[in-house]
């Protein structure tokens, strides 16, 4: 009885580990000394780069705001 528990709570770890990894953020990371723009993975910490915006659910979104933000031009 208590394997099959196991077994199942691993099972069920391996199946949400791919889907919690999935739902990452992208953020607008914006370079204070050359007004160039970017998408990375992480916030900024605000120290060496700003953000523009808020955080994006996917890369092509955060793209899109980048393209339309006052910041980056």
């Amino acid at each position: 009885m208590i394997r099959k528990i196991a077994l199942s709570v691993a099972i069920l770890a391996f199946g949400v580990a791919p889907a919690l990894a999935a739902s990452s953020h992208y953020y607008v990371e914006h370079a204070p000394n050359s007004n160039k723009c970017s998408v990375v993975p992480k916030r900024p910490d605000g120290k060496a780069a700003m953000a523009v915006g808020s955080s994006y659910k996917t890369k092509a979104l955060a793209e899109a705001a980048m393209k339309s933000a006052a910041a980056c031009m």
